[in-house]
């Protein structure tokens, strides 16, 4: 065939494609050959690591927490080991059934309905309610914790049934209440970590520091010390398959244990001091009120006991209480019910430091102060009279007592309000009544020099800081209240609400003679907390140092080695000369043997343990009166407070003296036997801890903490007369089935 111009034409075109696409073909060729060697030899080693990773799934493996302990080394947060029965969802996947018929026969063997093991190890999302599992997909997930022997053995002997299935010893939180020192609000409780701590929480490299199956602190020292407590998790590296299943382990780290926290609480002390409070409120709910014309009521209370050199807390106690144990393994919400729901009377507060009232006559020593450093003399004499008008409004003298001329070192025995009210209506008139221009203020500044109307800084969460009702007080809670107070003013009313509300709306960004004369005597809008008083009469003790209240003494590790020393915290000093001090005391002395509580401590060794006091007796509206009853020696302070439970002297002084009794040796007979004083001086040093880490128990706690008090009603008798302990000083004992107390 004869070549035309025309088909060479065409020949010469599909030569110059071919060329062009073995071009392109030779360039993908070599481009591909360069990301090969890219991938496999320049980074083969990264990629390879990748891969390999890929199969790796990190565990966490949680750490054992640390004890809390008290001054001696006896455990109040514990660990104790419970059968725990698990699941691996990656066994279950594995079964034919996704493991319905293992759930079934493991449920069979718990007295659970297989809905109800299915429940416990489907994974939470955001649509599936609790109870669902929180944590890894690769972690044994627990069914229960409360797993008996038999049933362990039955899981253990019959593998083949139950693929996955595991029953094993594990460690869970337990609170022992040692001495009967349950301390629930104190300790605090753990519960599971949320998803929002996960998100906030990261360490340096980006990672969060919890897992999603991790306890932590939600209340009390748990709470405050989690961080130290905790620990640090470990590490297991688990292979596995393509399908995710495990097929072995590639190493990983041990967890390294939480450190332990000594607090200066001493579990005997604090056993007793739960024990009388509870006492008090028991007989005061069998003593009639004359006054509202039927028994207190006594619904809550709390009391403290602080060293006075330091500031630590020796014991702390709320009541009502609960046992803090029905939060371990997660609680039930009936248990949650029991402690929240407004027929509870809230027993999760700790009302030493978050509840606040009305203090009473114990604030008359902080007026006291006020007075002489505004230029009173320790002589001055005031009129006691039973009444006293201020304005057209009469302010009567608690029960009418009138005792002539007195100085204020005996309106502070007798806890005379008149020869009070005298005082702080002078010092109004002085700083310009309604019409103030450079107002001293010195009674209102004599309770911020005390440390009120803010928080101490207790090492627990929650503290509230009370209030002192000075004029920038006024002036701010009238901004905020007048609309409600002027509405109800006009809203036609005459009934006591509205009376107050229409003077309120009229006046009360003005400091009132009226609101003056009653915070002289810790009344109106005064409101303090029991650990506060707890530090203003330590303050008095120890010649006048105000120092931070404080639980834990020192951080340790599981071996007893020191790792942070947590010293007392000045955090201030009170305005008085040591002569003022000293008249405070010598009035408060008097308390005991001729004043307002004399009749509750006859008989008292006060030539050998000098105890000072204060009563207090707080006024509140529609309800009964609150008890308060402060007190000192050289070396503690306790503070006692009654909600609805009648005079301080009547409604706590009992209480109080059996706590003294306990930590002196003091006995019925109003003798003191050193052997039998469970702390007569403040314990100073650290726990001695054995190589191992457990404790050298000291020799002190040989002694035997007294089973029963003297503890005599509100209708007085001579110490001694009193019907001893046994069934008239019982508590609620603490165990599951009695989880929460009255």
């Amino acid at each position: 065939m004869t070549n035309t111009p025309e088909s060479a034409g065409r020949s010469m075109r599909v030569t110059g494609r071919l060329l062009i696409l073995q071009v392109l073909v030779l360039s993908l060729l070599a481009t591909l050959g360069g990301r090969l060697w890219f991938l496999q030899v320049r980074n083969g080693r990264q990629y390879s690591q990748e891969a390999v990773s890929n199969h790796i799934r990190p565990l966490q493996v949680p750490a054992v927490r640390g004890q809390i302990l008290d001054a001696n080394g006896q455990p109040l947060a514990d660990n104790t080991t419970k059968l725990v029965v698990t699941v691996s969802r990656t066994a279950l996947l594995q079964q034919h059934d996704g493991g319905a018929a293992v759930l079934a026969r493991l449920g069979q063997v718990l007295g659970m309905t297989p809905t109800e093991v299915h429940d416990k190890v489907r994974l939470c999302d955001a649509v599936t309610p609790q109870p669902c599992w929180n944590g890894s997909p690769y972690q044994p997930i627990p069914v229960t914790d409360a797993a008996t022997t038999q049933q362990a053995m039955q899981i253990l002997e019959r593998r083949e049934d139950f693929p996955g299935v595991t029953a094993d010893p594990t460690a869970v939180r337990y609170y022992p209440a040692p001495h009967g020192a349950n301390a629930a609000q104190m300790l605090g409780y753990l519960s599971p970590v949320t998803q929002d701590e996960i998100n906030a929480a990261t360490g340096p490299d980006g990672k969060s520091l919890y897992s999603a199956s991790d306890q932590v602190g939600r209340a009390g020292l748990e709470s405050v010390y989690d961080t130290a407590l905790r620990g640090h998790p470990g590490v297991d590296n688990l292979e596995v398959d393509n399908l995710g299943r495990v097929t072995g382990s590639a190493g990983g780290t041990a967890p390294v244990p939480g450190d332990d926290v000594v607090t200066s609480i001493d579990a005997r002390i604090q056993g007793i001091a739960e024990q009388q409070l509870q006492q008090a409120l028991v007989t005061l709910r069998k003593t009639w009120d004359t006054v509202t014309d039927e028994n207190f009521k006594a619904d809550s209370g709390a009391v403290v006991v602080m060293d006075v050199h330091t500031g630590r807390v020796i014991a702390m106690a709320s009541a009502p209480s609960y046992n803090p144990n029905v939060w371990s393994g997660g609680i039930s919400d009936k248990d949650y019910a029991a402690l929240t729901s407004a027929g509870s009377d809230f027993p999760l507060l700790n009302r030493a430091t978050q509840g606040q009232s009305a203090p009473g006559s114990t604030f008359k020593v902080i007026t006291t102060s006020g007075a002489i450093n505004a230029g009173y003399t320790y002589d001055d004499k005031f009129p006691c009279t039973s009444a006293m008008t201020i304005g057209g409004r009469v302010f009567k003298n608690f029960e009418g007592e009138n005792y002539g001329d007195i100085d204020i070192s005996k309106a502070l025995e007798v806890s005379c309000d008149t020869v009070f009210y005298n005082i702080a209506y002078q010092q109004w008139l002085k700083d310009g009544g309604t019409k103030p221009t450079h107002p001293a203020d010195w009674l209102y500044k004599a309770a911020t020099q005390f440390g009120l109307g803010k928080k101490t800084g207790i090492d627990l969460p929650g503290e509230v800081g009370g209030r002192v009702p000075d004029r920038s007080w006024h002036d701010l809670y009238y901004d905020e209240m007048k609309g409600i107070w002027c509405r109800q003013a006009a809203s036609g009313k005459d009934d006591y609400t509205t009376q107050v509300a229409r003077e309120d709306c009229a006046d009360f960004a003005t400091l009132r003679a009226g609101d003056e004369v009653n915070y002289a005597i810790g009344q109106g809008d005064t409101l303090v907390t029991p650990i506060q008083m707890a530090r203003v009469y330590s303050a008095l003790a120890n010649g006048g140092t105000l120092y931070r209240p404080q639980i834990a003494k020192a951080v340790v590790t599981p071996t007893g080695k020191v790792v942070s020393n947590l010293p007392p915290v000045v955090q201030g000093h009170l305005p008085d000369t040591q002569r003022t001090l000293q008249y405070i005391d010598d009035a408060t002395a008097g308390v005991i043997t001729e004043g307002t509580a004399a009749w509750k401590f006859q008989g008292w060794p006060q030539n050998k343990i000098q105890l000072h006091a204060k009563t207090g007796t707080a006024e509140v509206v529609g309800k009964q009166t609150t008890s308060w009853f402060d007190t000192y020696t050289k070396d503690y302070a306790v503070v006692m407070t009654i909600a609805q439970g009648g005079t301080g002297s009547g409604g706590a002084g009992p209480a109080v003296r059996n706590i003294y009794n306990a930590l002196y040796g003091v006995q019925a007979n109003n003798s003191i036997d050193p052997k039998k004083a469970l702390l007569p001086t403040p314990q100073t040093s650290l726990p001695t801890f054995q190589p191992d880490g457990s404790v050298i128990q000291p020799a002190s706690l040989s002694v035997a903490v007294p089973g029963t008090y003297y503890h005599p009603g509100n209708g007085g008798g001579r110490p001694g007369d009193g019907v001893p302990g046994g069934a008239t000083t019982a508590l609620y004992a603490l165990t599951p089935e009695r989880r929460v107390g009255a």
